[in-house]
């Protein structure tokens, strides 16, 4: 096995565990030109050509699309000693981390000629036989917080078959399928057949699923989950969306996309696994990763889709970190600038109810802005004990979110805020319940730049811990209270 040094591939967002891309990695070469005659010798047409490009494609090109973000991907793959493998290493060299399986035979190479943008032929040359895996892909995959396998019927999925079945019982998976390819492992968290692969992979039914239309893509869908024992699959429909049906419902859901998307759809599947695939990673259930997906699958065909040649620029220092107006502090150093009041205020906010509401309300009209401290999941669990939080951090940062009284939310891992108080420097700090304001544990924090702690009215009987007690009792009696 030949094993490359690990390439650095920008800032592992989060501390995030790394997207392991495993797969067939291909060499993509684009001829571009212009076609306005025909040749003497034949009805063929000549292609003066304009450009001639390649970049990696197959697993290659979803590591590489997974990597824009800047998050950690680790690409298991086979590479040999040829031409084509070596362009393919310097293309995701400083994009991901590389560890091969050797290659018996070439890397196989795609070409499209096109003219005006439009196909006239491609050609497929080369090809080989993953070698067996050995300990860098072990470890590889025992680091993965989980795994996109880009199945393009080469064999790489089938030499490392072991491992992914060992995966796929701990994180999320998700199959990109190929007729030519291996039957996904069980358990796997999502599976993203197009259209076409779907019908050639769906076991054999009478009557048969026949037919172009939502309910044939769904049934397919519903017979490979089964099939597989995939969680869920979504079947990619193009310009209409993807359709995603989970193991054992029979309550499809079509995600179409926010807008029409013209372009070269070369590389859109493997787009929307990677996109798909890092939303896994990040905690998001498939159907959220399914939206997300669609959307940047779209975006991506708008924008050229493979051939687009700013995919492929050279990778730069890993971008800082995005001001927007959802970044509390530069939110709160705006509203300071133009001499306006930051209000914040904290808490768990675990089951979100009408007392939270209440507190959150009366504390954005105090002043200009409110940011929410929230206590992180670990945090959380030393504060309230085992079973707690109810609902897991990403979430709850998505529900504040969502309030129109919320402006931005700051995680703390902390038991106590006050390291991000003093960062953060609001002018006052809320709360809400038996408090008076000099007995906050944050006063004196607030003191030190000069900001005031507050309590508001709180709506009594609200809480967390009464809404799980009291849904408890629900499922144990079977009524609702």
């Amino acid at each position: 096995m030949n094993t490359h040094p690990h390439q650095h591939a920008g800032r592992n967002t989060g501390g995030q565990q790394p997207l392991l891309v495993v797969g067939d990695t291909l060499l993509d070469q684009d001829i571009d030109g212009e076609a306005t005659r025909l040749a003497p010798d034949a009805p063929a047409p000549v292609v003066d050509v304009r450009h001639h490009r390649s970049h990696p494609g197959g697993a290659g090109l979803a590591a590489a699309l997974a990597a824009r973000d800047g998050r950690t991907v680790v690409l298991v793959t086979a590479l040999g000693d040829d031409r084509a493998s070596d362009t393919v290493r310097r293309a995701l060299a400083g994009r991901v981390h590389l560890v091969e399986l050797s290659l018996d035979g070439t890397l196989p190479v795609k070409t499209r000629v096109r003219a005006g943008d439009r196909p006239l032929v491609r050609i497929d040359d080369g090809g080989g036989t993953p070698g067996e895996p050995g300990d860098a892909v072990r470890e590889a995959f025992e680091e993965a917080g989980a795994v996109l396998v880009a199945d393009y019927g080469r064999g790489t999925a089938r030499a490392v078959r072991d491992h992914l079945e060992s995966v796929a019982r701990r994180a999320p998976v998700l199959w990109d399928p190929h007729p030519r390819g291996d039957t996904p492992v069980p358990d796997v968290r999502l599976a993203t057949p197009n259209a076409a692969e779907a019908r050639a992979l769906a076991p054999a039914t009478t009557p048969p699923t026949t037919g172009d239309s939502l309910r044939a893509h769904a049934l397919r869908g519903a017979r490979l989950a089964a099939h597989w024992q995939a969680a869920a699959v979504a079947v990619t429909l193009g310009e209409r969306g993807a359709i995603l049906t989970r193991n054992g419902t029979d309550s499809p859901m079509l995600v179409p996309p926010p807008h029409p998307a013209t372009g070269d759809p070369c590389g859109a599947g493997d787009c929307f696994a990677a996109v798909a695939a890092a939303a896994l990673v990040d905690g998001a259930l498939p159907e959220e990763a399914v939206q997300r997906a669609v959307a940047e699958a779209a975006a991506f065909v708008a924008a050229g889709g493979a051939g687009d040649h700013r995919l492929w620029d050279p990778p730069g220092p890993p971008p800082p970190p995005a001001h927007h107006p959802h970044d509390p502090f530069t939110l709160a150093a705006a509203v300071r600038a133009r001499g306006g009041t930051v209000v914040a205020t904290g808490g768990c906010f675990d089951l979100l109810h009408a007392g939270h509401v209440g507190l959150l309300e009366s504390a954005r009209r105090i002043g200009d802005c409110l940011i929410v401290c929230l206590n992180s999941d670990d945090s959380i669990r030393r504060l309230k004990g085992p079973g707690r939080p109810l609902t897991p951090e990403a979430d709850r940062i998505r529900v504040l979110s969502g309030l129109g009284c919320v402006d931005a939310v700051a995680v703390f891992r902390e038991d106590t805020p006050e390291t991000l108080l003093r960062t953060l420097r609001p002018d006052v700090w809320a709360k809400g319940g038996d408090y008076t304001a000099e007995t906050l544990p944050e006063a004196a924090a607030l003191r030190e730049w000069g900001g005031q702690a507050v309590t508001l009215p709180y709506l009594a009987g609200r809480s967390t811990t009464e809404l799980a007690r009291r849904a408890a009792l629900a499922r144990t009696t079977g009524t609702r209270r």
